[in-house]
């Protein structure tokens, strides 16, 4: 029993992607005996290419159905089948991480048409849907639409496995995809890291944790750690089992959680921002020892975009207007940011120019009350002063709202 599917996505970024298209065939090898199809309301943008690519509009899926609403009948038709797509990788990874941010953990055995055609059918131009199956004379009407798609991977599938007259090639590929190698292991662990920073944890069959760190890429740190031939990696490679992340977000947000469990992570700022001359200018720090840089960079690429957003506020001439901007010492405030995810936000404490704690609520939660910033706060240790740099950053970009601390 097969369920051959396609999926268009709204275009969103790498792994933030969301369903618009679905449309799947039940399949028991002679006949569809059950189908599903249905547009699907992203709760967010459709990019301007993706709208020309598959003529889906904002307006069609405004009363389409969310995908916590269809959930149900995708789990249904889609049970005890293997899932057949062309690039099957891309669709199921956008029902893995669709039903992820449902909470559920959705898995089923796979097969792609690719690697099929082309151990099949060899010597064709390309292998592309839209030009495989017109090579092949099979009919494609509304491309890249999901209805349209999947049921030309449908007669396409059915033509592979009529040329494929001993089922061995369909059986080895069935095999190769689902086997229990040490490919297949690097694939199923790290198919749903994403690529943000955070700290990664690397857990044996019994949940103990044999190796974590704060990585800027959780997904690429965990699949170099898999590829590498160090023995450094050999104990981790072989033991784990499942990996766990906990994303930070931006760089404030990281630093502040590394703070708290008293992790120091030493960081380099070679270059600095320097006021001469009335004019503002970023530089290697070594260049002047005796002059103490205004700001400090890890690059320089970071130091000149500064620059350039300095020269955009005609007040900053004033050396002393652009020190008060950046200075937090003294300010007892509430500072109001950016979170680790969609729809929530970050606080953060200063007392005496000092952040003594942070924590994250939810966009519609209030806490401009004490006792709400109680049950929510995490403390920082006393000593913080290596976070002044990022959070006078900050500052000058604007990234926090600034309130009065609430008595």
């Amino acid at each position: 029993m097969y369920s051959i599917i396609d999926i268009e996505s709204n275009g969103a970024g790498y792994r933030k992607e969301c369903i618009i298209d679905i449309a799947v065939y039940r399949y028991d090898g002679q006949k569809i005996v059950d189908q599903f199809i249905s547009l699907v309301d992203p709760e967010g943008d459709i990019t301007p290419f993706v709208q020309k690519l598959t003529n889906i509009t904002p307006k069609m899926v405004k009363t389409a159905p969310k995908f916590h609403e269809i959930a149900k009948r995708v789990i249904e038709i889609t049970q005890n089948t293997t899932l057949v797509g062309h690039n099957i990788d891309f669709d199921y990874r956008m029902l893995r991480q669709s039903f992820a941010r449902l909470g559920y953990d959705f898995k089923i055995n796979t097969l792609d048409t690719i690697p099929l055609a082309k151990k099949l059918i060899p010597d064709e131009v390309s292998y592309s849907l839209g030009k495989l199956v017109k090579s092949l004379g099979i009919p494609l009407t509304n491309h890249h639409r999901a209805d349209g798609d999947a049921r030309a991977t449908l007669e396409l599938f059915k033509l592979l496995v009529s040329k494929d007259t001993k089922n061995e090639i369909i059986q080895e590929q069935h095999e190769e995809t689902n086997a229990n190698t040490y490919i297949n292991k690097i694939k199923q662990l790290t198919q749903d890291l994403p690529n943000e920073k955070g700290f990664v944890y690397f857990q044996n069959e019994s949940g103990k944790i044999i190796f974590t760190d704060y990585v800027q890429d959780i997904n690429k740190f965990s699949k170099k750690v898999f590829n590498s031939k160090s023995k450094r990696w050999e104990e981790i490679q072989t033991g784990v089992t499942q990996i766990n992340f906990e994303l930070t977000g931006t760089d404030i947000i990281a630093k502040l959680i590394l703070n708290s469990k008293n992790i120091k992570k030493r960081e380099v700022y070679p270059f600095g921002l320097y006021f001469r001359n009335n004019k503002y200018i970023a530089e290697k720090n070594q260049l002047n020892k005796s002059e103490r840089p205004i700001l400090k960079f890890k690059s320089f690429t970071q130091g000149t975009k500064a620059v350039q957003f300095i020269g955009s506020f005609e007040e900053y001439t004033d050396i002393n207007v652009f020190k008060k901007k950046i200075d937090f010492k003294k300010r007892n405030e509430l500072w109001l940011g950016q979170g680790r995810k969609l729809g929530e936000k970050l606080f953060l404490i200063i007392e005496n120019g000092k952040a003594v704690s942070y924590g994250f609520y939810e966009l519609f939660t209030q806490i401009q009350t004490l006792s709400m910033i109680s049950k929510l706060k995490i403390d920082l240790p006393l000593s913080t002063a290596d976070l002044n740099n990022d959070l006078q950053l900050a500052l000058l970009r604007g990234d926090f709202e600034t309130l009065p601390l609430p008595k």
